[in-house]
């Protein structure tokens, strides 16, 4: 464990916020500094239509400077249950809306310096039924069969994380 000893925020955002927290280590005593982002809670849909392809996205992502293909996925509204902000991102990113949803494990996308916790749900029985996409976002939606899907997981290039684990979770439970 560690106890907080100070806390400064250096910045806030409108998605995340930082602050530097100086602990200390209660296993040998020292004291260090600790970086950390308070991110806002995120979804994560992967949905599979009736002829079991896999519903993905290519969008361009800017700290990455980078297209790539991910499951749809978008940050919880304040009052939302993650239930319903996977539903409204299924929509928004997909256009399809989905009549069974099976809860995912939860994730942390990287807990050695952030909270963000990232609610995953597999959505199935899917029919059209759009909502407005974000402004911001250029989306192209993408269809994956399972050869294409386990392609992705047996690929060398870098990957986004959270589409990794929802596809090896769904071949794990396939089996």
């Amino acid at each position: 464990m560690e106890r907080c000893l100070s806390s400064k925020r250096l910045y806030e955002g409108k998605i995340l916020n930082l602050r530097v927290d100086q602990v200390e280590v209660s296993r040998n005593g020292r004291r260090t500094t600790r970086e950390v982002v308070e991110h806002r809670s995120a979804v994560a849909v992967l949905a599979r239509d009736g002829e079991g392809r896999f519903l993905l996205v290519r969008q361009f992502r800017y700290p990455l400077n980078a297209e790539i293909v991910e499951i749809p996925a978008g940050l919880m509204e304040r009052g939302e249950e993650p239930l319903q902000s996977a539903q409204r991102e299924l929509r928004e990113e997909t256009g399809y809306r989905a009549s069974k949803w099976t809860p995912m494990p939860a994730i942390f996308s990287s807990p050695g310096f952030s909270d963000e916790k990232l609610f995953v749900f597999l959505a199935e029985e899917l029919a059209w039924d759009p909502l407005r996409p974000d402004d911001d976002e250029d989306i192209a939606l993408l269809r994956f069969d399972d050869e294409q899907a386990r392609a992705l997981l047996g690929s060398s290039d870098p990957q986004d994380a959270k589409t990794l684990m929802a596809l090896a979770w769904y071949f794990a439970r396939a089996k």
